[in-house]
Order: C-alpha cells, then sequence, then structure tokens
C-alpha cells in the first residue's frame, strides 16, 4: 500500500498533480480542492494516497489532507459509486461540509457536482450517514460559519445549549448549520430546537 508521497511537484493538469520521488513521476488523479492548496511547480509537496485496482488499471490518487482521502475512501464504498462520482463531489465540497449535507439528509446540496443525480446522492446520504462522526459535523459547522463571516462563537454557544438540554452534539450541530447564520444566539438555540422536535 502506498500510504503517501512526498516529493517534488512536477505538473498539475485538471484533476491531476504528479509528484516526482526518487526519480520517478507519480501522476495522482485528484480533486480541485487539493489542486488549489499545491504550492507552484517544483516546490517539495505531500499527499496522501490511495490506488484503486481495477481489472483494466492502476489508478493512485492524491489528496492534500488526510480528511479528504478518508472522505473519498468512505465515499467509494457506497454501492455505483467509483472514484470519478467521489473526486466531483470532494471538488464541489469540502469534507466537512459534505459532511453536514449528509447528516442532515441534505442529498440535493450533493446533485451539484457533476455526474451526481439524486438516485446516487439519495443513496449516498442513506449508506453515509451512519458513518459520519460527530468530529466531523463539528468542523463543518465551524467552517460554515466562517464562510458566512461571521465568529464560531455563537454557533458553539447554541450548539451548547442544545447539547446542556440534553440532545446530543451531533444532532445538535446538524440542527444549527440549516439556520441562518445572521440570528442571535437566542433565535438560534430556538430554531435548533424547533428543528430538533421535527426530528421525533
Amino acid at each position: 500500500m502506498i500510504y503517501s508521497l512526498r516529493g517534488k511537484l512536477v505538473h498539475t493538469a485538471p484533476n491531476i498533480a504528479v509528484v516526482e520521488c526518487g526519480g520517478v513521476g507519480y501522476g495522482c488523479k485528484t480533486t480541485a480542492t487539493t489542486l488549489a492548496s499545491l504550492p507552484k511547480q517544483g516546490a517539495e509537496v505531500l499527499l496522501y494516497t490511495y490506488l484503486h485496482i481495477t481489472d483494466n488499471a492502476l489508478d493512485l490518487f492524491g489528496f492534500a489532507s488526510s480528511m479528504e482521502l478518508n472522505f473519498f475512501k468512505m465515499v467509494i464504498t457506497v454501492s455505483g459509486v467509483g472514484p470519478k462520482v467521489a473526486l466531483a463531489l470532494l471538488s464541489d465540497l469540502t469534507p466537512e461540509k459534505l459532511a453536514l449535507c449528509i447528516a442532515a439528509g441534505d442529498y440535493k446540496a450533493l446533485t451539484r457536482a457533476p455526474g451526481v443525480g439524486n438516485k446516487i446522492a439519495q443513496r449516498i446520504v442513506l449508506e453515509l450517514k451512519d458513518k459520519v462522526s460527530s468530529d466531523d459535523l463539528t468542523l463543518g459547522v465551524a467552517e460554515s460559519s466562517a464562510a458566512a463571516d461571521i465568529g464560531t462563537g455563537g454557533l458553539a454557544e447554541a450548539i451548547g445549549a442544545l447539547v446542556a438540554l440534553g440532545y446530543s452534539r451531533s444532532d445538535a450541530a446538524v440542527a444549527i448549520s440549516k439556520l441562518d447564520s445572521t440570528l442571535s444566539v437566542e433565535e438560534l438555540i430556538k430554531g435548533g430546537l424547533k428543528a430538533l422536535s421535527s426530528y421525533k
């Protein structure tokens, strides 16, 4: 198993990065997210890798973070979903946002990725909903708040209040993530309670 590659970045193209290690250039299929995070050609780079073996090919996939690699491996466990779809999803959504969409059952958000129709998106949500961890969800809420250009304090306070009322942190995080990020803490808590009560 090739766990990772560390070497000189010698070439990039849409969905591929070539890393030279010991005089050998390894072509890694990858996401737009990883490509955007890579340094200039000639610089040292570390990619976490996955070797996908089929009857006709050996394909090496590389990712800038271990979390992105883990989500790639998780998505391709879904029946009927291959590496191409997994790359498309992770090019459109960060792992944290993908975790939130899956946990919230928001399959429509997944259909924005090329090649992901309603049936595939629903299958991904159904099969992965129990595999997404509470840590992934908390990171997703934090990322969503940063993208909305607000601090995480209000969101964290609202989630903490719901946890104090007996809800799990993951359920609270999902409920709060669906609300308007400009709401006050009190309004977030009320909205979160309303959303959580609808789950039952």
